[in-house]
């Protein structure tokens, strides 16, 4: 795939607080073009014909969800189409969830993840995954968790919510957020309770680096090392 000339990334947003972050960040580096799906605003899934990479972010709702947000079983569809010919699917939190829901796999209430938490490599950790540290830091906001779709390698554990990270045949699957930035934790921290953002704004400094540095491994591996430094 030659830079510039096949490549293209949809990025389906969900909520307008919640954009795919330090991601976008290194693709406008690199020149890589994208464009973002804002489901909140158009509550329809495109057929996205020319992308060749789709990314599926985060959101307030639940997968469940699919009465009051009619768009969220065209998503599932589209990964679903997506995932059996091949085409490279990323989904944060969210959009993990859609990955794991999509293959018929329960997402449902579960402990409550909020700020900077440590994670462990899972020891059978496959791709880019394998080259993760054994423990690193990564920021979460979430309420449900899910299970792994069948076939599927567990890559990541948490200490209180074990399914973190996947792989499923040509999709990843993120239950945490490496797209965060100085601005998007600011913006999420408002509406949390004042512990909470004494504790973020406090650990923030001191995992925010290692946190974008674990993106741009993630992202070099999605749209091809060659592409990204």
């Amino acid at each position: 795939m030659e830079h510039g000339m096949d490549l293209k990334i949809a990025i389906f947003q969900h909520v307008k607080n919640e954009p795919s972050g330090y991601f976008e960040t290194i693709f406008q580096e690199h020149g890589i073009p994208f464009e973002y799906i804002r489901l909140y605003e158009t509550g329809e899934v495109p057929a996205v014909r020319d992308a060749t990479h789709l990314v599926f972010m985060g959101g307030f709702m639940s997968v469940n969800d699919e009465e009051e947000f009619p768009w969220l079983k065209q998503e599932k569809e589209l990964i679903r189409r997506s995932v059996k010919t091949g085409q490279r699917v990323l989904g944060i939190c969210l959009g993990a969830q859609l990955i794991a829901s999509a293959h018929g796999r329960k997402v449902y209430p579960f402990v409550k993840e909020t700020g900077w938490r440590s994670l462990n490599r899972a020891e059978q950790a496959t791709g880019i995954f394998s080259r993760f540290p054994e423990t690193f830091h990564v920021f979460q906001l979430h309420g449900e968790t899910f299970e792994i779709p069948c076939g599927g390698q567990l890559l990541a554990i948490g200490n209180d919510v074990k399914n973190q990270a996947f792989s499923y045949r040509n999709a990843l699957g993120l239950q945490f957020h490496l797209e965060m930035t100085g601005e998007i934790i600011r913006e999420w921290s408002k509406d949390l309770r004042k512990h909470e953002q004494s504790v973020i704004a406090r650990e923030t400094p001191r995992y925010l680096a290692e946190s974008n540095r674990l993106c741009r491994m993630v992202a070099q591996d999605f749209v091809g090392h060659g592409l990204i430094r």
